[in-house]
């Protein structure tokens, strides 16, 4: 089987090799229409001076009407040419882990006050979403956010499975909505379509379209009329009739076509990627669920129909189209079919959309499973009879280099609920943190995990590895701190309403913790709230620095245990290997790191 990178690589080479050939024929063609403009202002001047016949003049019109179709389609070639090489350079980029910044980070997602998303580095620049997202559409990152922000269900989880298995051999299939659809996220905002679609009618009662039919069936008529008896009285009180008609209406008529205009203007491009969501045969259930929230062949026929009363609407900003469809009622018509096409499929858009954003988000997992072969599925485990667990193996963190990430065992289960992890300042603590909480993002979002195996119960995550103090908010850190923990422990208390099911266990990732104030109340404080949330069912990790706090696993046995990180002096520097053990760190390296870097520690005093 040939790997990722030798078929990202071949694939590459073969759409540059069709950039350039196209790009060959985009300089003819251009050269070419040139020439032929040439060959008819020459053939116009000669049938003024009367030494030509005018009908010459026709050939190199009709010549370079045609080489613009021509030129059209060549351009549209060369453009998802353009977009397939973009798809496979970042596909290769991951692959290689030069990966940052050349995806799009999902910063409007990033959100300081989420249980988890902040500290897990789930969106921005180097991010778990910038990794992941190969979607196209705002609504395929808002699912694939969403997927990453709320832990999914044990049967979502199979579903999203399943489905990305399918689509992962699909290679063909993920590029053709790279070519479709690449940059269609500048162009197709979610929230102003849906809105728009979804407002009520501005154009009203119905009836009056049938006016307008009439009225520009009888300018058409008098216009004959007026051809045949050189009178145009007729013609001039039918507009005149047509103009108090239009009057009254013409403001709600300008807001009918301009809002259709801001939102709808490219919608083509999510046409197309549609278009290829319908013609697949799927097998996985949820997909076809996707397909058959799209009606067939509904949506994008519908969407292309739209699109094309938007695409008419904009000639009317040429005068010479204007000039000429004014006496008609064009832009009247165009208004009512718009306010038609919304009383008919407007409701239909939020599904259509949702339809595609899942979809994408699916496209997303199954890129990564395509491009890291070796990550297998999670197992998610439920049922009464099991507690919360967490049992992986050789566990990665994927924003890590291949070259870079050391793999660690992690098991909580019944027996053991929480690791206590000391170690030094750069030794690994945070890491391992963000390595267990991000695999359990990617389990329960239904995409593979950086590790030999992981089993898991359903959890609800909360971590606090980067709570910060805020000006703003009038807060010190260690309130922060404490009010993100009071969040975690309502979270392992479960609803207060009375609902029924039992909701997940907590798996909590406190780093650092309490540690903005003295040994004795930390160690006290410690204790008492993890072992709340131990009672409550939670498991977790927690780490510190401080070697007093060990003995909260003491004070916990025996469902805590110490495991600790170590390093060690070599030259003069400080070396890690980042391998957990097991115990409590036995030595503090404080005192030497400070010499190490240049700083004079008087220890006598």
């Amino acid at each position: 089987m040939t790997s990722p990178h030798a078929e990202y690589s071949q694939r590459l080479e073969q759409r540059r090799a069709e950039e350039r050939r196209w790009s060959r024929q985009d300089a003819r063609l251009a050269y070419a229409r040139l020439a032929i403009f040439a060959v008819a202002v020459v053939l116009l001047v000669l049938a003024i001076r009367g030494n030509a016949p005018w009908w010459l003049v026709i050939v190199p019109t009709v010549a370079f009407a045609v080489l613009l179709q021509v030129h059209d389609r060549v351009l549209g070639h060369l453009t998802a040419s353009r977009r397939a090489i973009a798809f496979y350079d970042r596909g290769l980029a991951r692959i290689e882990d030069r990966w940052i910044g050349t995806g799009e980070p999902g910063d409007r997602f990033a959100d300081e006050h989420h249980l988890y998303a902040h500290d897990l580095d789930l969106f921005g620049r180097g991010s778990l979403f910038e990794l992941l997202s190969v979607a196209a559409t705002p609504a395929g990152e808002e699912t694939l956010a969403a997927w990453l922000k709320s832990p999914a269900t044990v049967d979502e989880v199979g579903a999203r499975q399943r489905a990305v298995t399918e689509l992962t051999p699909a290679l063909d299939l993920r590029e053709s909505v790279g070519r479709a659809a690449l940059d269609v996220r500048t162009d197709v905002h979610t929230e102003p379509l849906l809105r728009w679609a979804e407002h009520p009618r501005l154009l009203s009662p119905p009836w009056l379209v049938w006016i307008a039919r009439l009225f520009t069936a009888a300018v058409v008529a008098t216009i004959l009329f007026a051809a045949a008896t050189r009178d145009i009285r007729p013609l001039l009180a039918v507009l005149a009739a047509q103009s108090l008609f239009t009057w009254p209406q013409l403001r709600r008529i300008e807001q009918t076509l301009h809002r259709a205009a801001a939102v709808t203007r490219d919608l083509g491009t999510l046409s197309r990627l549609l278009t290829l969501i319908e013609r697949e045969a799927f097998e996985a259930p949820l997909l076809r669920a996707v397909q058959q929230r799209l009606g067939g062949a509904g949506a994008s026929q519908a969407i292309r129909r739209l699109h094309w009363l938007v695409e008419v609407h904009d000639w009317q900003h040429n005068n010479a189209f204007l000039m000429f469809s004014m006496p008609f009622l064009i832009g009247t018509h165009i208004a009512w079919a718009i306010e038609s096409w919304r009383s008919r499929h407007g409701a239909s858009v939020r599904r259509w959309l949702t339809a595609a954003g899942e979809f994408e988000a699916l496209t997303s997992l199954s890129a990564y499973r395509y491009e890291h072969p070796d990550d297998p599925f999670p197992e998610v485990t439920s049922g009464p009879e099991r507690p919360a667990h967490f049992e992986g193996k050789a566990l990665g963190h994927p924003l890590l280099p291949a070259p870079r990430m050391v793999r660690n065992d992690v098991a909580l289960d019944e027996t053991t609920r929480l690791f206590v992890v000391s170690g030094s300042n750069m030794s690994g603590k945070s890491t391992l943190l963000r390595t267990v909480g991000t695999n359990a993002v990617l389990a329960f979002a239904g995409a593979p995990v950086r590790a030999q195996s992981l089993r898991l119960s359903p959890l609800a995550l909360g971590a606090t590895l980067r709570i910060q103090d805020s000006l703003q908010e009038g807060r010190s850190r260690f309130y922060a701190e404490i009010t993100r923990i009071r969040q975690l422990a309502d979270v392992a208390r479960g609803p207060l309403d009375g609902a029924r099911g039992r909701p997940p266990a907590l798996l909590f990732l406190l780093d650092e913790l309490f540690h903005g104030t003295n040994s004795h109340d930390r160690l006290v404080g410690a204790s008492g709230v993890l072992r709340s949330l131990i009672d409550r069912g939670a498991i977790g990790l927690v780490t510190t620095h401080d070697l007093a706090l060990t003995a909260i696993a003491d004070n916990l046995a025996p469902h805590a245990a110490n495991v600790h990180f170590e390093e060690w002096f070599d030259a003069g520097e400080m070396r890690f290997d980042y391998r957990l053990k097991p115990g409590r760190v036995t030595r503090s390296n404080a005192l030497a790191l400070m010499r190490a870097v240049g700083l004079e520690v008087d220890t006598d005093g």
